[in-house]
């Protein structure tokens, strides 16, 4: 394990009465980025955000947080104690007011931020003596996110953080988080099916699929290297196989064939260039497609 990540895993599994929620979940969000947690729903992503926080154990394969096992009693402890998290039910006490609320959760914190929760109880404008449960959805989500900035953790855990939220609301709490790791150097990992909120925020993700990471690294790297090949025939496209590294996949339809690649384009279109094409087009591949291709390329 490497302390330049705050969250590491490898082959982690996790079975639930004989399904593979997680099989294999290699991960490694590095210190100080914006990770996003890509995946379609029932892809494994908050069984993945349980085993994190020790709140369900790891079947095999391991899990470190901030350097601390996962899998330990302790450590998950001293774990949550350092992390902020925010569930996609966004869980709250609903019979309590907002500040009564505020004042019963600051003690268990040891680094508790004040002065982020003024901050944060200006910039999101919380009525502190309304009960939670009389909050819109959108201001329980904001009480949710100033619960966990202020505990003053060096990692942000978020699952599903903008859901059913609408769109200024959404990018409300986006920037929110922006400029949170900006000023206080924090990590936030942060699972999502939304692929709009992830390019826009994210310098790293994962995408997961049945369990396992099909995708992974920075997205400077992951534009860099995935490329579009498009290919013209004079007649029907010819079957062939390519055997350069990255190839994703290769689709056929009429007179084009069209291969995806993981690996940039030029040993590809050296190998293309052998089938006589007419024409070769390549094209850099937006994160939707990356996301779309590498799904279906599993099913």
């Amino acid at each position: 394990m490497n302390s330049t990540f705050a969250i590491e895993t490898v082959a982690l599994r996790k079975h639930y009465d004989g399904v593979e929620a997680v099989r294999g979940l290699d991960l490694q969000v590095p210190a100080g980025s914006i990770f996003g947690f890509l995946g379609r729903n029932g892809a494994g992503k908050t069984t993945t955000l349980k085993v994190l926080l020790g709140m369900a154990r790891p079947t095999s394969g391991t899990a470190q947080v901030l350097g601390l096992a996962a899998d330990s009693p302790a450590a998950s402890v001293e774990i949550r104690r350092r992390t902020g998290f925010v569930s996609d039910e966004k869980d709250l006490f609903d019979n309590m007011p907002v500040g009564e609320l505020i004042r019963f959760t600051s003690p268990f914190f040891p680094r508790w931020r004040r002065d982020l929760e003024e901050k944060y109880l200006r910039k999101f404008e919380l009525p502190l003596e309304r009960e939670v449960k009389a909050l819109s959805r959108g201001m329980r989500t904001k009480l949710a996110l100033l619960l966990a900035l202020c505990r003053g953790g060096e990692l942000l855990i978020l699952d599903e953080p903008t859901a059913g939220l609408d769109p200024a609301m959404t990018e409300e709490v986006l920037q929110t988080l922006v400029s949170h790791v900006a000023a206080e150097g924090a990590t936030v990992f942060f699972s999502s099916h939304q692929l709009a909120e992830v390019d826009q925020i994210a310098d790293h993700l994962a995408i997961i699929d049945r369990g396992r990471a099909v995708v992974a690294g920075s997205l400077d790297d992951l534009r860099d290297r995935y490329r579009r090949i498009q290919l013209v025939f004079d007649g029907d496209a010819p079957d062939a196989p390519f055997s350069s590294p990255g190839v994703v996949t290769v689709k056929r339809k009429g007179r084009v064939l069209t291969v995806l690649s993981s690996a940039g384009a030029d040993a590809l279109v050296a190998e293309a260039r052998r089938l006589n094409p007419v024409s070769v087009d390549v094209t850099p591949v937006p994160l939707k497609d990356i996301f779309l291709e590498t799904v279906v390329a599993e099913d």
